[in-house]
């Protein structure tokens, strides 16, 4: 287009292309590595203009902004500020596992700590940042013109280290983004010779020699297949800890000790998190978080409280912080200059096998350029020492200079790089041993341009010569590895990971409220006592499921209309000891006509097999217990109910056992439970006990070989002990034996259960709320057919609800 000269064009179309040519530049220019050097130009303009001012590795430190100065003033026509920040990145041992710059002063911490101003900082290049410029005057890379074109710059660096892969990469383009993490210089050493040796292996092969990112702060990466898979695409997620450790002092007090970071993780933000989620009552546990890092290396300890479980804990602070993240793996970079392109590691590895075999043979071309130069100039000197007096002669009879130049040349068939060496010789060039110096030199230097013009001619020694450079800079840098790799995988962790497990009670009322209360709550009582409030009910509501379990427990509730649903024990909400509770709709997926009836806790690891029922009424069922694995959130069928019947218990089996039934007005029945043949699921079920008029259940068990009693209590607080061995067999659907004398003062049986050996203390909870807690011991054991003693002082008209053992 002409200078000067206005085209009218489509916003649109203009806004098109001015928009990807601005993508283009920062993609190229600015955000992405050069999968050759793994460097950006702003990284690449540094290194290069350290190298042109001589900061070597045992060179004197350089104030940083010199260096910023002189990068911004020839190569990077940016901020100073952000140069700064890309040098002071490359000396911080924290981000780069390999460090390009040798830095003296304040370069920031881990905790977030902004790096000092760079006219305090000093710095030069590190040994491996030297390594990446070696060999950049033998024309081994292509110049290009500066920003003004005042100066050349290197579009890449030889870098005989594979850079992008030790140090690795984050950026972010238009529309792409880049994140390549460190990785160790052996194993990546070790990789690279393996493909220069098989350039045909499978991916799989490499492996064996990297297993994995290598980050600077050390910790631990989980999953193989997630890694392998990861690289073997370019991209992936890789789970990521920092390395913990409990430990326990003599006093049996633990602390979490947080030795290595995650990679990337700011300190400082970590520990405001872990204290922010402590305060909030997210982690409960923690006594104190104290950072104990100095010189030595990173120590933040987590001092627990006496009751709290460690793993626990740790589990918590690896869900809730960055004690555990992932890091997305995207392999992209700019190849051949131009073409941004994700790469898995055996690509990537490619690439810069071909960069290096580039770099040699370009350094072999020079090289066999300077050696033929030499080896010209020695030819000349050699003819002309083996005509030595001519040559003087020569000079003599020229006027100037110049003319001496142009007859050496005629008379003696020289070229001008020849006539000048000879005109420059020394006079004590023409000793005997200087004679020899120049003959031997010229010997050796033909010698050299006959080896590297047939490594020019040879692939393989071209490859061999690579691979010798490779082992040299593995035995010279490399180092152990610091970040650990576990090979199975660490999964999401499920809310019951984070719940401790311990003991808890669980409160139904009539009505339909639930709440989770820390049994220790409830103080031991001596017999007969009436205890504390326990909950605060309604009018018309009162408790009729109380019993303890495990957090980790599951529970599956039974309404009475026979359906069956399933939760957690720690999903339902913790509440104080006299608050009412939860409505359990919010829970269950209840109807408005059903109330839950029982509710059975499971452990993870019961032995049990089957699912015995039983309704008001006496009708019994047992059904497979795998029947109920898959229960969904609606509900299923548990038994089919009779109109006007209910059910009202049911408890787990093997299915080896006695089952016993108790009925409100004190008869009670004992048949083995092989006499009860498996129903399904939409089964009605068989008689269990041939009622009285009405008399209904209120407690059945299931009778193990260390069971030894059964405990009574009525309405009115009365309770006792029986031993089980009062009991025989009878044939199911009997009317079965009196089990309890029941008079108008001890009202009828509400609660009959079987005590388990390993249970203490029984709690009790009134209709109103009233909750007392006695030594199941201190509860008479008496027979059959007797009242029993007083367990619970009641107010007047308030009655026994319920009672668990624990």
């Amino acid at each position: 287009m002409e200078i000067g000269k206005i085209e009218p064009r489509e916003i649109t179309e203009e806004m098109k292309d001015a928009y990807l040519d601005y993508a283009m530049s920062v993609i190229i220019s600015r955000a992405l590595p050069d999968v050759r050097d793994g460097l950006k130009p702003v990284h690449r303009r540094i290194l290069y203009a350290m190298h042109t001012m001589g900061l070597k590795p045992g060179t004197k430190y350089r104030k940083s902004a010199n260096v910023t100065g002189i990068t911004m003033a020839h190569y990077h026509p940016h901020g100073d500020q952000a140069i700064y920040d890309a040098l002071a990145r490359m000396a911080q041992d924290f981000s780069l596992r390999y460090p390009l710059i040798d830095g003296q002063g304040n370069w920031g911490s881990i905790d977030g700590d902004k790096p000092a101003a760079q006219r305090y900082t000093e710095a030069r290049l590190s040994g491996i940042g030297e390594e990446m410029l070696k060999d950049i005057e033998k024309d081994t890379i292509d110049f290009g013109d500066n920003y003004d074109g005042t100066k050349k710059e290197p579009t890449v660096l030889p870098s005989p280290v594979p850079n992008l892969l030790l140090n690795g990469v984050l950026g972010i383009a238009v529309g792409m983004a880049t994140s390549v993490p460190p990785h160790n210089l052996g194993e990546v050493m070790d990789a690279s010779v393996h493909m220069i040796e098989n350039p045909k292996a499978p991916a799989e092969d490499l492996f064996k020699f990297i297993k994995g990112p290598d980050f600077p702060t050390g910790g631990i990466i989980y999953g193989q297949a997630d890694i392998v898979q990861a690289y073997s695409l370019g991209k992936g997620s890789i789970v990521t800890r920092a390395k913990t450790e409990i430990e326990e002092d003599k006093k049996g007090r633990f602390k979490i000790i947080v030795s290595e970071l995650t990679y990337q993780t700011n300190k400082a933000t970590l520990l405001e998190k872990m204290a922010e989620l402590v305060k909030d009552s997210k982690i409960q546990g923690i006594k104190n978080i104290r950072d104990e890092s100095d010189r030595e290396g990173i120590r933040v300890v987590v001092e627990l409280k006496n009751d709290a479980q460690p793993q626990k804990v740790l589990n918590k602070l690896f869900k809730y912080t960055d004690l555990q993240k992932s890091f997305h793996l995207n392999m992209l970079a700019i190849v051949d200059g131009i073409q941004p392109q994700v790469l898995p590691l055996k690509a990537m590895l490619s690439q810069y096998v071909s960069h290096r075999k580039e770099i040699i043979t370009r350094r072999t071309k020079y090289e066999l350029k300077k050696a033929k130069e030499r080896i010209h100039v020695l030819e000349g000197l050699n003819k002309a020492l083996n005509q030595i007096n001519k040559i003087i002669a020569t000079i003599k009879q020229s006027k100037t200079r110049e003319l001496a130049h142009v007859n050496l040349r005629k008379k003696f068939k020289l070229s001008d790089i020849q006539a000048v060496a000879i005109l420059e010789m020394r006079l004590q060039t023409l000793a005997g041993l200087e004679r020899k110096k120049i003959a031997d030199e010229l010997k050796e230097k033909k010698k050299i341009a006959k080896d590297l013009e047939a490594i020019l001619r040879s692939a393989s020694r071209i490859l061999t010569i690579g691979k010798k450079e490779l082992l040299e800079l593995k035995a010279k840098y490399g180092d152990d590895r610091r970040t650990k790799v576990q090979k199975s995988r660490v999964g999401e962790f499920e809310e019951i990971d984070l719940i401790p497990e311990e003991e808890t009670t669980i409160t139904v009322t009539k009505a339909g409220y639930i709440k989770r209360v820390d049994p220790k709550t409830y103080k031991v009582q001596k017999r007969g006592g009436k205890g504390i409030i326990g909950i605060k009910t309604r009018e018309e509501d009162f408790v009729n499921n109380f019993f303890s379990c495990s957090t980790h427990d599951d529970l599956i509730f039974f309404t009475d209309k026979g359906r069956v649903f399933k939760t957690k024990a720690y999903e339902i909400p913790e509440a104080t000891r006299v608050s009412r509770g939860k409505a359990i709709v919010n829970l269950l997926g209840l109807s408005s006509q059903e109330r839950i009836s029982t509710v059975v806790p499971f452990k993870k690891n019961n032995t049990l097999k089957f699912l015995t029922m039983i309704t008001e009424k006496g009708i019994i069922k047992k059904t497979a217990i795998e029947k109920f694995k898959n229960i969904r959130a609606s509900g299923l069928i548990a038994i089919k109910i009779d109109k006007g019947d209910n059910l009202r218990w049911v408890r787990g089996s093997t299915g080896e056992e006695s089952i016993m039934l108790i009925t409100k007005q004190g008869q009670s029945i004992r048949f083995s439970e092989k006499g009860l043949r498996p129903m399904g699921r939409n089964a009605r079920g068989v008689r269990g006990i041939r009622l009285k008029k009405e008399d209904v259940i209120v407690g059945m068990g299931v009778i193990k070989k260390t069971n030894e009693d059964l405990l009574i209590v009525t309405e009115n607080g009365y309770g006792k002990r029986t031993a089980l061995v009062n009991y025989k067999e009878q044939q199911r659907g009997g009317t079965g034996i009196k089990t309890a004398k029941v008079t108008d003062k001890t009202g009828i049986i509400v609660v009959a259960r079987i005590l388990d050996p390993s249970e203490e203390d029984v709690i009790a909870i009134s209709q109103k709320g009233q909750v007392v807690r006695t030594p199941i011991k201190n509860i008479s054991k008496l027979g059959r057919a007797t009242q029993g003693v007083k367990v619970m002082g009641l107010a007047k008209g308030d009655k026994v609800a319920s009672v668990t053992c624990v």
